[in-house]
């Protein structure tokens, strides 16, 4: 089994597929114009001291940021740890 182990204060987060998306009027929206989710699952992180986030948290991050790759048939995106904008957390209602 092959890791993909980020260096230099980098980080991956898994990007999953939406799907096929349509307008309310069902024109099918191609993937060129999707715009991209800016959040994703943290799966891999470099040696990053006092990290505020860990592996399996959902995080938001910067606007055309990162590499996007492939690997092990799945995609992934590489990215700057400064990059990550937040992560969001669940919460008791009051």
């Amino acid at each position: 089994m092959k890791e993909l182990l980020p260096i230099n204060q980098n980080v991956v987060l898994d990007l999953t597929e939406s799907g096929e998306q349509k307008t309310a009027s069902g024109i099918i929206i191609p993937e060129s114009v999707k715009e991209k989710p800016k959040f994703a699952r943290l799966v891999w992180m470099s040696n990053i001291e006092n990290a505020e986030v860990k592996p399996g948290d959902i995080v938001v991050y910067k606007t055309f940021s990162g590499t996007e790759i492939e690997f092990e048939k799945k995609k992934f995106l590489i990215l700057p740890y400064a990059d990550i904008l937040a992560k969001i957390t669940e919460t008791e209602e009051i």
